[in-house]
């Protein structure tokens, strides 16, 4: 199959191309170091040309409410009306768990308005939600922190290995359209402060963790039910990485 990766020289889309290409995929990474920009949508129609699946895993250049909503529509809808235009035949879009269940959070927003330009596209699409990645950890305690402290909230979190994001991401660009969601989550549920903690004292980082409830998630209100999969029942399908926590720290000193 010819499959594009929008996004695909990023941490997610680089290894999935490469993993795409090991089966025997003629896997393309998209994005505008390879002269494809789907929100101005210079590129698409050639890059999307033969393409059978399309796999939409690109990042937001700004967190900011406004910008961030304007990439994700602009980008979105650009991408599926290049799709209709090639025939492409399975839309597959990386989200997050529990998107559409903090609307105070801009990003949240943006990604409910992605995920609902998929739905209403008339492609047959695979809604793909991860829970946050393990690489993302420090830079969620960076963000918290003031001189040597950061204050994190303990909310319950289940996150994954970036690693097997890209894998399940291969697994659903291979299959048929579910036509529905799938949660994607790491094998253990942890707690953000816990998770600072252990990732500082593997890095010999000194800085002192925190906890307040209070602190919430990128300005948010959040509960324990809130970053964690299986709080949903309209979604039955739930997977899992194998990476450990400890395992992925071994190699992130």
């Amino acid at each position: 199959m010819r499959i594009v990766v929008v996004g695909g020289t990023g941490l997610i889309g680089r290894p999935l191309v490469e993993s795409l290409r090991e089966q025997g995929h003629d896997a393309v990474a998209a994005s505008p170091s390879t002269g494809v920009d789907t929100v101005t949508g210079v590129g698409l129609a050639e890059v999307l040309r033969g393409a059978d699946v399309v796999v939409d895993t690109p990042n937001a250049p700004s967190f900011e409410d406004g910008p961030v909503l304007d990439f994700f529509e602009r980008s979105t809808g650009n991408l599926v009306a290049a799709e209709k235009d090639a025939g492409v035949r399975h839309h597959v879009v990386l989200s997050i768990v529990g998107a559409d269940r903090l609307p105070d959070i801009g990003y949240m927003r943006a990604k409910t308005a992605q995920e609902r330009i998929v739905r209403e596209s008339g492609i047959p699409f695979t809604i793909v939600r991860a829970t946050q990645f393990f690489e993302f950890i420090g830079a969620l305690t960076d963000g918290a922190t003031q001189g040597d402290t950061a204050v994190l909230s303990d909310v319950l979190m289940q996150p994954i290995a970036a690693a097997d994001v890209s894998a399940a991401l291969a697994e659903a660009a291979t299959a048929r359209p579910a036509d529905a969601v799938i949660e994607l989550a790491g094998p253990e549920p942890l707690r953000l402060d816990e998770l600072a903690r252990r990732l500082l004292t593997a890095r010999d980082d000194h800085r002192e963790v925190v906890t307040d409830p209070a602190a919430g998630y990128f300005g948010g209100t959040v509960d324990d039910r809130s970053l964690v999969p299986g709080n949903d029942p309209a979604i039955t399908d739930q997977r899992f990485g194998s990476t450990t926590y400890s395992r992925w720290l071994e190699g992130a000193r």
